[in-house]
């Protein structure tokens, strides 16, 4: 019978449903729908066929390893080759889709039959294998003899260094059975390498597939349970849940009707999107929709899952009347989808009353049916955690300064502001006199906000009745549903903000359009939360997790992410789940914010005589639509109109409005439990910072078992459970300082009032050329960036000195996300710590601890690290120096703008001033050992990246070049390069280079540091030329005609003394480098896993064009994160050694935090710079440099050989396509783990310099 049928007859007779496989369908006499298993037959004889498969190779193997034994050359008693079994190695190398087959059970009779056959083509091998031994005899003979002829050319110690993961050569250099060994080596290789291929091969071949869809099959994103996630998907997704939100739930099933009926449309529709519509139905208790979805899912082809069964069941439950045999019916379906009741109470999350309608609805049948107890939480089982994991029974975990209560209060300020959406604060700007003149301006400003707001209220109703009424005649996705998410007042408040927000040279349209856009769904995704009573529910679990961190509760024996996981396991809220952001598309999110900014500027008008009455009355724009060139490319711009900007500047207003996630957090961060909860209570914030509508890293985490992540969560909640509070006596000064006209030298940017004036173009005798037009156009588009640059500094400053005063005498905290590759960063984006010298100068740990015995020192031998004066001298030698100097350390924090201004001169100046106050209250008190000091000590690592590459190859000259190996005094690796390149230089200079000469006395540890420093993070010659060259224009003796011959000159010796001083660090980035290359050239984007279990993909892909349609403007976007797209091998190949080298040292930065919360330390850090109070230095520096030993005590890269194999090896090309000699070549090269060198790890546990 066709589904049609079935649904006429549902319409006929809906008393008597029944649950069928995948609907509800009618009860028809005599009339039952059984379930394909065809596909599961063709399972079953692949399995079979690759069983008889697997048993022929293991005989063709076994026959090749006899033949190799009975050969002469591999019997020789004095070779040391040892001989492996073959099947073990291809065991070993298998990938993850073999690795874990179950023990083989005796066949039946007619696979006992086909095995035969396979023995008899078996037999038929080894018949072929004796025929080659002649052939390979012959080519061994060649062999032998032209190794002969290489050893008599001094090629014989070359051979003994080659080595395969599987087979080992030891020799000695006299024995002549070296050349023997060579040729195992070689032949040995090929052997597992063509034996892995040709075993890939037949399992590609018999599946039926090609490398096309291999490929293809990659670029499909796919979430947890298989379930797509691309663009088109996402906007559907959007869109139902925009229409389920506005309760048009009509509108929503007709947007699922439109996709499901055409097949090419269809493809687009998973079953989440039917069970989006299915849950919407459920909440209302409608049977026929909820059963006709059913029936929808499997005309697709689709699977119910446990959500549609968990929906269906609720819908049961809220419907009155229902019989058992429905509910029967249900259940009997639900296991015959291999799911129990027990799976869909643990892994479904139910919103308010549907749990309770569920079990209305399964106790029609099991009375006595309860949902499973909680479950013991799964452990991470990484190495390098596991006893912080597992031995704890002594460890209780620090708390706050804070009462139960103060907590409880905190919070509640905290959900207040957020769910305003936007906080609006005093500017740090001095607020001049009120004239007459500047009320007249607000005035003006006044009433004509309060205009706007009417013609824009006014222009978005009747732009709303329009795209109504075009849906409503020929049905298509528009963007009404979005433009129904707030109140009207809500959408002109975000375009108000915005005019407010412009800067007077204007901003272009797609950084305007996604503001706008991003500002629209934060606010729909707050109230999205308001509605569900995700408030109420997050207000009842944070009260009782504030237990754990209050100072007046009970020890802390749980982490913050196991308390909270506690908490909602016994309530069964599942707010992780419901808290669920789905993040809009990039493309709706700039289409609906290009429809706000075409109201704008159709509808904002002002008078061209509102400054001066006398003018002519002329009604105009506000802002201007216009085109510019950027990078040759034409950019549309929005631009305010000078009158307006002028009208602003005359008023003079002193409040500044921001996003409330702007603004610190008033409470201790919502701890990450997962990859999609934590950090804010309503605001949608994201684990992982990725590229705007990039979605791989995302479904990377939710695939990834959520025990892999606890690390990486648990060090992401210490850092963000840092309380801070602001140095008030060093904000005062700098705030004085910024209305002062502001000063370069102190990097406090000046007003654009301060800037030079415009270049005027002066005509001599009424003409001028050609040339000096094209002067005067690159004088005023100078003038116009500088300009450009300085309303940018200004603002920014403006904004990070505003919020730190709104602050000042507050407790805050930053919530922290990562970034692709693992490093952390502080959520809030202007104010943090990880900003300049002038924002790090004004923020103090909240919490106090006193100095002790040596916290004295360490903040003097900060402060002196903070000078970037004696870099090249011991410990002791800087605390002496801070001793010697005390006096102007005394008259800075004394006088810091009157008196000697000391350190008005350090490469920190307004940290030193910071630590100058701190050392003198110190130093003033009655003990300073007693002294309690809120003041963070950093201990930063030398050139961290490099360590990491010293520390992998076990590079003794680059261990000791960058610290790891113990020193009387630091080793600096930049004046080691410099003393090098100018080594070079001399001997060029001799011979006559003229560069060489001209560069006498001009090469500094300056010159080169940045290049040193970014050559290890992937710098190309071309970037690192710029770099020199930019530190040569500085050098105001160096002749400016030999800038670009000298910077290339440097570049190239720069390189060349890094190749010489580190030879493992070269050997290793060339490997990384070769990999991601080759895996590119095959396809794939490169993917690793970090030694704490975080997935990490590089998201580069070749660019693709993507139109966005506008009434203003069609913006055309280049995308470079498309996953339909191929990888882009350049930027792989260059990205992947520094992005693994980020990643370790994330790894080093998170174990290091882990271990410091265990031990009770404050710790944040900076990357590669680590904080903590002066006292607990000693104990954080050691946590430090034993982690970075357990780090690298890791097969890291044998870990990364074996990653790559088993995730590259699978897709293999075509035998005779270019991509095959591709995918050999990057077998082999993924076998040879680069080499390492004899450094000792544990001696870094003895270097002080390390980190210091």
């Amino acid at each position: 019978m066709s589904v049609l049928r079935l649904s006429a007859l549902t319409r006929r007779i809906p008393e008597s449903v029944w649950w069928g496989h995948s609907g509800l369908r009618t009860e028809v006499p005599g009339l039952r729908f059984r379930r394909l298993y065809s596909a599961a037959i063709l399972r079953t004889e692949r399995e079979k066929r690759k069983l008889v498969e697997q048993a022929q190779l293991v005989d063709v193997l076994e026959a090749r390893i006899q033949q190799l034994r009975t050969d002469d050359f591999l019997d020789r008693k004095n070779s040391e080759v040892h001989v492996v079994n073959v099947s073990r190695v291809i065991s070993k190398i298998r990938p993850p889709w073999n690795s874990h087959m179950p023990p083989r059970e005796r066949p039946p009779h007619s696979e006992v039959q086909q095995l035969s056959q396979a023995q008899a083509h078996g037999s038929r091998w080894i018949e072929k294998l004796k025929q080659e031994t002649w052939k390979r005899s012959k080519r061994q003979q060649h062999l032998q003899q032209k190794f002969k002829d290489n050893t008599s050319k001094g090629e014989k110690s070359a051979i003994q260094k080659g080595k395969i993961g599987t087979i080992n050569t030891a020799v000695s250099e006299n024995d002549d059975s070296v050349s023997n060994a060579a040729c195992q080596l070689d032949l040995g290789e090929d052997l597992v390498i063509n034996i892995y291929v040709e075993n890939l091969l037949r399992e590609v071949e018999e599946q039926g597939t090609s490398w096309d869809s291999l490929i293809s099959s990659e670029n499909v994103v796919e979430d947890q349970e298989g379930i797509r996630q691309g663009s088109v998907h996402l906007n559907i997704r959007a869109y139902l849940e925009a229409c389920l939100f506005n309760d048009d739930l009509d509108q929503g099933q007709k947007c699922l009707h439109y996709f499901h009926r055409k097949v090419s449309r269809r493809k687009h529709l998973t079953i989440d999107l039917y069970n989006v519509m299915m849950r919407a139905w459920a909440k209302k208790g409608a049977l026929k929709p909820v059963g006709k979805l059913f029936i929808l899912v499997e005309e697709a082809g689709h699977k119910p899952n446990l959500q549609s069964y968990a929906a269906a069941l609720e819908c049961i439950g809220r419907s009155p009347g229902c019989s058992e045999r429905m509910v029967r019916r249900c259940l009997q379906q639900l296991q015959e989808d291999d799911f129990t009741l027990h799976q869909l109470f643990e892994s479904c999350m139910f919103q308010d009353g549907e749990q309770e309608m569920v079990l209305k609805a399964v106790h029609m049948v099991v009375p006595d049916f309860q949902p499973p107890a909680l479950q013991e939480f799964k452990i991470s089982s990484c190495p390098l955690v596991q006893d912080l994991y597992t031995k704890r029974d002594s460890v209780t975990y620090p708390k706050l300064d804070f009462t139960l209560e103060e907590l409880r209060n905190r919070f509640r300020q905290q959900v207040v502001k957020e769910q305003s959406g936007t906080i609006t604060i005093e500017s740090v700007e001095a607020s001049k006199p009120l004239l007459a003149h500047t009320i007249k301006m607000r005035g003006i400003l006044q009433d004509l906000r309060a205009h706007w707001r009417k013609c824009l209220l006014e222009a978005l109703r009747e732009r709303k009745s329009q795209l109504a009424s075009s849906r409503d005649k020929i049905w298509r996705m528009n963007l009404y549903p979005y433009l129904c998410l707030l109140e009207d007042d809500e959408y002109v408040d975000a375009m108000l903000q915005c005019i407010a927000s412009l800067p007077p040279i204007g901003e272009s349209l797609v950084i305007v359009a996604k503001e706008l856009g991003s500002k629209i769904y934060n606010k729909y995704s707050i109230q999205k939360k308001v509605k569900i009573g995700m408030r109420e529910k997050m207000g009842d679990i944070y009260t009782r997790y504030a237990k754990l961190l209050a100072k007046d509760t009970k020890p802390a024996l749980l982490l913050p992410r196991e308390k909270w996981l506690l908490l909602e396991a016994e309530q069964r809220c599942g707010l992780s789940a419901l808290s669920e952001d789905m993040p809009w598309p990039d493309n709706l999110v700039i289409q609906l914010g290009m429809q706000l900014v075409d109201l704008m500027v159709q509808e904002l008008k002002l008078q061209t005589n509102i400054l001066n009455p006398e003018q002519e009355e002329k009604l105009i724009s506000v802002l201007y639509h216009m085109y510019t060139f950027r990078s040759n490319r034409q950019v549309g711009f929005i631009k305010p109109h000078p009158i307006f900007t002028d009208i602003l500047q005359r008023a003079m207003e002193t409040t500044l409005t921001f996003d409330s996630h702007v603004m610190p957090m008033l409470c201790p961060p919502v701890p990450w439990t997962s990859s999609k909860f934590g950090a804010y209570v309503l605001v949608p914030s994201k684990l992982m910072r990725c590229l705007e509508g990039a979605v791989q890293h995302q479904l990377l985490l939710e695939k990834c078992p959520s025990e892999d992540l606890q690390p990486v969560l648990d060090s992401l909640n210490q850092l963000g459970n840092c309380a801070w509070k602001i140095n008030q006596p060093v904000l005062d000064i700098i705030i004085s300082i910024f209305n002062d006209k502001g000063n370069d030298s102190l990097n406090i940017p000046p007003p654009i009032s301060e800037a030079s004036e415009m270049p005027q173009f002066q005509l001599r005798d009424g003409a001028c050329s050609q040339l000096e037009k094209a002067a005067f156009k690159r004088e005023l588009s100078k003038y116009k960036k500088k300009m450009a640059e300085m309303q940018s500094l200004r603002m920014d400053a403006l904004y990070k000195l505003s919020i730190a005063n709104c602050m000042r005498d507050e407790i805050f905290w930053f919530p922290h996300n990562m970034d692709f590759r693992g490093r952390t960063y502080p959520c809030p984006p202007y104010f943090n710590h990880l900003g300049s010298d002038l924002t790090r100068a004004i923020l103090l740990f909240a919490e106090g601890r006193p100095l002790g015995e040596h916290g004295l020192n360490w903040l003097k031998i900060h402060l002196v690290n903070l000078t970037g004066l004696k870099k090249r001298n011991s410990l002791p030698e800087r605390l002496a120096y801070a001793n010697e100097i005390l006096e102007d350390i005394l008259d800075s924090a004394d006088n810091p703008l009157d008196g000697k201004k000391w350190w008005m001169a350090a490469d920190e100046p307004w940290q030193v001033l910071a630590c100058c106050m701190e050392i003198a209250s110190a130093i003033r008190s009655p003990d300073h050992r007693k002294y309690i000091s809120h003041f963070p000590v950093h201990q930063d690592g030398s050139c961290n990246g490099l360590q990491h590459y010293a520390a992998l190859g076990r590079d003794i000259i680059g261990a000791t070049s960058v610290n790891l190996m113990p020193c009387d005094v630091p080793q600096d690796v930049y004046s080691g390069v410099a003393q090098q390149v100018e080594e070079f230089r001399r001997l060029d200079a001799m011979n006559g280079v003229k560069i060489a000469q001209v560069l006498e006395g001009f090469i500094s540890r300056k010159v080169v540091k940045q290049t040193v420093m970014t050559v290890v993070y992937g710098v190309t010659r071309y970037g690192g030329r710029l770099q020199i060259e930019k530190r040569l224009k500085e050098i105001d003796e160096f002749p400016k005609e030999y800038v670009w011959d000298a910077s290339h000159y440097l570049v190239h010796q720069v390189f060349n003394s890094l190749k010489e001083m580190f030879t493992g660090t070269r050997e290793i980035q060339d490997w990384l480098t070769e990999s991601a290359r080759l895996i590119a050239k095959l396809g794939s984007t490169v993917q690793w896993v970090t030694p704490l279990g975080l997935p990490i993909v590089q998201p580069y892909h070749r660019t693709k064009s993507l139109v966005v349609k506008g009434n203003i403007q069609s913006l055309n976007l280049q995308v470079g994160h498309d996953v339909t797209q191929l990888p882009d091998t350049v930027k792989q190949k260059n990205a992947f050694p520094p992005n693994f080298i980020h990643s370790l040292d994330s790894t080093h930065m998170m174990l290091t935090a882990l271990h410091c919360h265990s031990a009770g330390l404050t710790f944040v850090s900076v990357h590669d710079c680590f904080w903590t109070h002066a006292v607990t230095v000693d104990i954080m520096n050691r946590i430090c440099r034993e982690q970075f030993v357990a780090l690298h005590s890791q097969p890291i890269l044998e870990d990364l050989s074996k990653f790559l194999l088993e995730k590259y090896s699978r897709r293999v090309p075509d035998r005779k396509s270019k991509k095959f000699m591709e995918y050999k070549r990057l077998l082999k090269l993924l076998f040879r783990v680069p080499q390492t060198g004899d450094f000792d790890l544990q001696k870094v546990k003895d270097s002080k310099y390390f980190f210091s």
